[in-house]
């Protein structure tokens, strides 16, 4: 993989706005409202974010249809009641998510926002990577929880992939307590996505030294040009052992990502339900008057069914509801170990293990799918 530059990380950083819009550095803190909108500043806002959108929406035909909705909605007054930018901001984000069919797609108010310098970015200073590490620290890189389970089953909650340059201590740390498992269950389903450098860091840790699968490729409108995302060496023990990924409608973006890539090179079994649909990577950019957009400027083209799970979403090996995915994942794990035990004191270990299975996750999830509108 290499360091990821810069840009990269501002880019992922982008990505991470809605998910992440309470722990951000200053520049990118969201406001929740501003002063009272004119007819002149919605104007101004649709104008600019029509033509954002022709410049660099992925789909060149889909952006023309956004902007002629947009122009026609503002025509008609629909936009006549918005008054706090709050509610400019959201009326506008569930138009173009409708009219665009990508659930990517977001406007926000954040004034102190200051979109990317065009061509090759400034090396970042010590101040700007100290900013960047406490943003990512402050999440606690995206990691909710590590546990080891009765039955040695080892389990992580992901909740975001911040950029993969601050989280690689995180990371190698939590596979240290998860080295040595029997199975291990990563519960995506409040995932709302990021980095895919990141997802790729994680994905390193379940192959074997060396093996340098070909996981994701993201092609780019701008230039039309293409990243691709492999497996790489990593510091740690590499997890071998069966994999079960948790989803729900609530996973999104790269946390999609990482459960397609584990289902397409047939590493890990997906429990849970459909995730979000949302597979056309972008950045934030400044519009007028203190507004942003989140536009997507490429797509991912996975190297195995060359195409992605935009719209769609990734679908599960065993369908089942969400709040149901934990216990049915660890019960089958255990129940892999049972059938191959023959210590008489072990089984009985793992029997209770299985009996126990509905009581050992943690309380209080949350599967409510991302921008729902």
């Amino acid at each position: 993989m290499g360091k990821v530059t810069r840009e990269g990380a501002k880019r992922a950083r982008a990505m991470l706005v809605v998910a992440m819009a309470a722990c951000l550095p200053s520049s990118y803190v969201l406001a929740a409202d501003g002063p009272k909108l004119t007819p002149a500043m919605r104007a101004a806002v649709v104008t600019h974010l029509e033509a954002e959108l022709k410049s660099r929406y992925v789909f060149p035909d889909v952006a023309g249809h956004i902007a002629t909705d947009l122009a026609a909605n503002l025509k008609a007054g629909r936009y006549d009641q918005d008054v706090t930018t709050e509610a400019f901001a959201d009326h506008l984000s569930r138009d173009i998510r409708a009219s665009g069919n990508d659930r990517h797609l977001m406007v926000q108010f954040a004034p102190k926002f200051r979109s990317p310098p065009a061509g090759d970015p400034p090396p970042p200073t010590k101040a700007d990577l100290d900013e960047e590490q406490a943003w990512v620290d402050k999440d606690g890189a995206g990691i909710a929880a590590v546990r080891r389970l009765p039955g040695n089953i080892g389990y992580i909650d992901l909740r975001q992939f911040p950029p993969a340059d601050f989280v690689v201590p995180r990371y190698k740390a939590a596979m240290q307590l998860l080295a040595g498992s029997e199975g291990i269950i990563i519960d995506l389903r409040q995932n709302l996505g990021g980095d895919p450098h990141a997802v790729a860091l994680l994905l390193s840790y379940f192959f074997r030294e060396n093996d340098g699968r070909h996981l994701n490729d993201m092609y780019w409108r701008k230039d039309g040009s293409t990243d691709q995302f492999h497996t790489f060496p990593v510091d740690g023990q590499r997890l071998l052992a069966p994999v079960y990924v948790l989803t729900s409608a609530r996973t999104f973006s790269a946390g999609e990502e990482a459960a397609y890539d584990f289902q397409t090179q047939k590493r890990g079994t997906l429990i849970g339900a459909t995730t979000g649909g949302g597979a056309n990577p972008g950045g934030m950019f400044a519009l007028s008057d203190g507004f942003i957009a989140f536009i997507p400027a490429g797509r991912a083209i996975n190297p195995v069914t060359k195409t992605n799970w935009e719209h769609v979403g990734v679908k599960p090996d065993i369908e089942i509801a969400p709040e149901k995915a934990f216990s049915t994942a660890y019960s089958k794990l255990i129940d892999l170990q049972l059938k191959a035990a023959k210590d008489p004191e072990e089984q009985d270990a793992l029997r209770k293990a299985l009996g126990d299975a509905d009581h050992v996750e943690a309380p209080v999830p949350d599967y409510t799918p991302f921008h729902h509108d």
